[in-house]
């Protein structure tokens, strides 16, 4: 055990709450190790610097706690590579506001010894306050093409959905329909990114036309591909629609819940409206499929 040594002394504390401060200092440990790391990943960026300020902070917290245990608590090094990783494959914001709504818990597990523990207003106000004010000064590029992105998917989303239905009850095969709908899906991605990037040559944004109109055609792109998966795994062409929308599904709570985090928004009126236009189209497109094929007597 490391205890307190030189011009810190140990602060009482009574023996019911020591457990629950314990875990407390892991937590500060654990969260100043995650901002450390990604701060050293970010090198010299802006980043580092808003995420070095971060770490100082929940250090701070850290020995406050170790000045009433007197004792040294291990960082959970699972977390810390889980968050590290996360933070890697989707972003810097989605991550540490992610890890912040967590610390919304911790807030309220804070304020249980309010009265009780002299230190603990302080720390609740920096967790209320400064790490917010913090994370505002993130600048992460990505974010500022969610605009394209979502452009991208949600037309993926519900132009390409639609299709899939219209073209299950026209054709009735899985390998024509795969067919069809991959090359209008691929066909339509290229349009997408070449009017996004018109768009932001035109009505300049602060975006740069060329990323913008790449992150348009790769989410639309990689939207078609997995909304026309099912129809290259399954020969039922009904069953396989029903792949194709369970997957549109997912694809909209997946980025629902992304931008909802990373952007502060309600996610519920987000995805009950881009679910409802999605499925909504697709109904509309399979009811016409099958009107085309009576009315064209179309047989394959």
């Amino acid at each position: 055990m490391g205890y307190l040594t030189g011009s810190e002394s140990l602060k009482p504390l009574l023996p019911e709450y020591t457990q629950r401060v314990i875990g407390f200092q892991g937590d500060e440990i654990t969260e100043y190790r995650i901002y450390r790391m990604l701060a050293g990943a970010y090198g010299a960026d802006s980043n580092a610097q808003v995420l070095s300020k971060m770490a100082d902070q929940e250090l701070g917290h850290y020995r406050i706690w170790k000045s009433y245990t007197g004792i040294d608590v291990a960082p959970s090094m699972l977390k810390v590579l889980g968050y590290y990783l996360l933070a890697r494959i989707l972003g810097l914001t989605f991550t540490i506001k992610l890890m912040e709504g967590g610390e919304q818990g911790a807030i309220r597990r804070y304020q249980e010894f309010s009265g009780r523990i002299p230190d603990i207003e302080g720390i609740i106000e920096d967790e209320e306050r400064h790490e917010m004010e913090i994370i505002g000064l993130l600048d992460e590029e990505r974010l500022h093409y969610v605009g394209s992105i979502v452009l991208g998917l949600n037309d993926a989303l519900v132009e390409f959905t639609g299709s899939l239905a219209g073209f299950t009850f026209a054709l009735q095969d899985t390998r024509i329909i795969a067919a069809v709908g991959s090359i209008m899906g691929i066909a339509a991605a290229l349009s997408m990114a070449a009017s996004e990037y018109l768009s932001q040559k035109s009505y300049p944004s602060g975006r740069r036309p060329k990323k913008a109109a790449l992150y348009t055609g790769l989410a639309y792109i990689l939207t078609v591909l997995i909304l026309v998966l099912p129809f290259l795994l399954l020969s039922n062409p009904f069953i396989a629609l029903g792949g194709t929308l369970l997957f549109a599904v997912l694809i909209i709570i997946c980025f629902t819940y992304y931008t909802s985090v990373a952007e502060g928004l309600p996610f519920g009126t987000r995805f009950l409206e881009m679910a409802a236009l999605s499925l909504g189209i697709a109904g509309v497109s399979f009811i016409i499929g099958l009107l085309i094929r009576v009315v064209f007597q179309v047989e394959v």
